[in-house]
This record gives structure tokens, C-alpha cells and sequence, in this order.
């Protein structure tokens, strides 16, 4: 009898076993695609984590046995954990000390040549996507970027089939009306900002003016911790200005290095060596028209374990 319950045990251990290694293997499989959608739903990478953590939590205790599409159930288990932690830090960053800018993500440069995956991290995309309620930003993305079926998302959400489809009208209006105008090249995007690049570090206004819609919008993110504008500085002119006056205020030789963050090109700017910031843009007809500068330390910790470099 004691030999037929160890043998039971030992029956049950490796059932638990290979069930944990099927949970491992479709979740390993497909982290990528939780992590980015995860990232597009809150900005955060390390949020972007927290929730793969509360997702995989939950994947090992699910009967698998009973999942007939692995792919779908994980999305809707990772959504649905990065909605209830977007309704947690949307209140968090309503008494954030000026602009909130997404934590930058240094991307494979291969990204840049698939536009679509470019544009949908994009960093203009992604304040975009700010503006819409936690729901119409689920929707959105799984419908938009992943192209996930209506019932799909409907049971994500907790929405009729026909709700999704309304709601996803409705983000995708939204979003159309406030997103760039167009999708330039990734050559073009980087021959305006190594124009931009040239110009900042030799401090010439006119050769700032030239790169520079008369109508761009720059954001900067200090977070309370570094100095930043605590509004947007909108146009040219007043644009050039806080560069021009404004940066000599810091101390030390600042400088920028190409780099692709958010699957498009940027600067990675640097202060003496070290990490400063990271300065994403937007492109139209060949001038920048908007300029995200990053700068508060806390969203910098990932892009300076990955480089190596400490930062300023």
C-alpha cells in the first residue's frame, strides 16, 4: 500500500513537472510579445516586468488542459494585469512634477526597417496613447498593433464583441487625429537628427532654426529630480533658445551619440561620459516637429545597465 502512494506521488510529480514545462515553454515563446504589450500599455519597463511576473504567477496554476489557444490566454492574462496597474499609476502620475514622458527603450535597429512595430512604440505614439482611458488603450493596442480578434479582446475587457468594435472605432479616431501625419524613413528621421546633433553641439541658432519646424513642440522629462521645463516650449524659436541658453546651464561638455530607442532613431546624450538623457523625435517633411527629451534617472537605469555607462 505504501509502495502503490509513493508510486502515486511520484506519478503526480512528474505529471506537475512536464505540466510546468509546457507553462515555461509557451510562456518563454511568447514574452516578447507580453513585455511589448504590456510596455505599450503602461510606458514602463519596469512595470512592463512587474506584470510578466503577475502573469506567470497565474499561467502555472491554469489547467492547460483546458487552453485552446496558449498565445491568447497569456495576452489576456498580461492585459489584464497591466489594466489594473494603469488604473493604479494613472493616479500616481497625475502628481508627477511636470511632463511625463515612457521610459525609452533602446530597440534592435532592424526595428526601424518594420514600420508598423516602428510606429507603434514609437515615443510620439506612446504619449499619444496617454490620453486614452485604460479600456480604449487595451482595445487599441491589441486590435492595432497585434491585430488580436474582436472576441479576443472582448473577452479581455469584459466587452460584447460589438462594444470592442465601437470602442476601437473611437481610440482609432482619436489616436489618427493626434498621431504624426506621416511615417518618414528611418534614413530620413536620421539625417534630420544628425542634422540636429551637428547644430546642438556647435551652437549654431541658424543651423537649429533650419532642422526645426517652425511649429515644434519640445517635452522634457526631469521628473522633479533633474532640471526640465516644467511645460511644453513650443515653436522654433523658444525651442532654440532653451538649448541655446538654457543647456549651457549644465555643467559640463553635453553630447550626443545615434543610437534606436523605441524603434526609431535618437540621441543618447551623454554629459562629460555619462548618461544624461535620451532625446527621441518626430519627423515631418524632413524637419523634426517634436522633441522628447528624457532626463529623469529613474527611466534611465535600463538603458544604462545595457551600455554599460553610469549615469550623470
Amino acid at each position: 500500500m505504501a509502495l502503490n502512494e509513493r508510486d502515486r506521488d511520484l506519478n503526480d510529480h512528474a505529471i506537475n513537472d512536464h505540466a510546468i514545462d509546457v507553462a515555461t515553454e509557451a510562456f518563454t515563446e511568447h514574452r516578447d510579445l507580453l513585455f511589448t504589450v504590456a510596455y505599450e500599455m503602461l510606458g514602463s519597463a519596469s512595470d512592463a516586468e512587474d506584470v510578466l511576473q503577475e502573469t506567470w504567477l497565474r499561467w502555472v496554476k491554469v489547467d492547460l488542459g483546458q487552453v485552446r489557444n496558449k498565445r491568447a490566454y497569456l495576452v489576456r492574462i498580461a492585459t489584464r494585469q497591466a489594466l489594473n496597474r494603469l488604473r493604479t499609476i494613472k493616479r500616481r502620475r497625475e502628481e508627477y512634477v511636470g511632463p511625463w514622458l515612457p521610459e525609452p527603450l533602446i530597440t534592435a535597429p532592424d526595428v526601424t526597417e518594420d514600420v508598423e512595430l516602428a510606429e507603434s512604440v514609437s515615443m510620439a505614439l506612446m504619449i499619444v496613447l496617454e490620453t486614452l482611458s485604460p479600456v480604449e488603450r487595451a482595445v487599441f493596442i491589441l486590435r492595432d498593433a497585434f491585430d488580436v480578434t474582436y472576441e479576443e479582446i472582448a473577452a479581455v475587457v469584459d466587452k460584447t464583441p460589438t462594444a470592442v468594435r465601437q470602442i476601437a472605432h473611437r481610440a482609432r479616431l482619436h489616436v489618427d487625429a493626434r498621431r504624426p501625419r506621416q511615417v518618414v524613413s528611418p534614413a530620413e528621421a536620421r539625417r534630420a537628427l544628425e542634422l540636429f546633433r551637428r547644430a546642438l553641439e556647435s551652437g549654431n541658432p541658424q543651423d537649429l532654426i533650419n532642422v526645426l519646424a517652425p511649429d515644434v513642440v519640445l517635452v522634457s522629462d526631469g521628473g522633479g529630480v533633474k532640471q526640465a521645463a516644467l511645460r511644453p516650449i513650443i515653436g522654433a524659436q523658444r525651442v532654440v533658445g532653451m538649448f541655446v541658453h538654457g543647456l549651457p546651464k549644465i555643467e559640463g561638455a553635453l553630447t550626443g551619440e545615434h543610437t534606436v530607442v523605441n524603434g526609431n532613431p535618437a540621441l543618447l546624450m551623454r554629459l562629460d561620459g555619462k548618461i544624461d538623457g535620451v532625446l527621441a523625435v518626430r519627423v515631418e517633411d524632413a524637419r523634426i516637429t517634436g522633441l522628447y527629451y528624457v532626463r529623469n534617472p529613474e527611466k534611465l537605469t535600463r538603458i544604462a545597465s545595457m551600455t554599460s555607462l553610469t549615469l550623470a
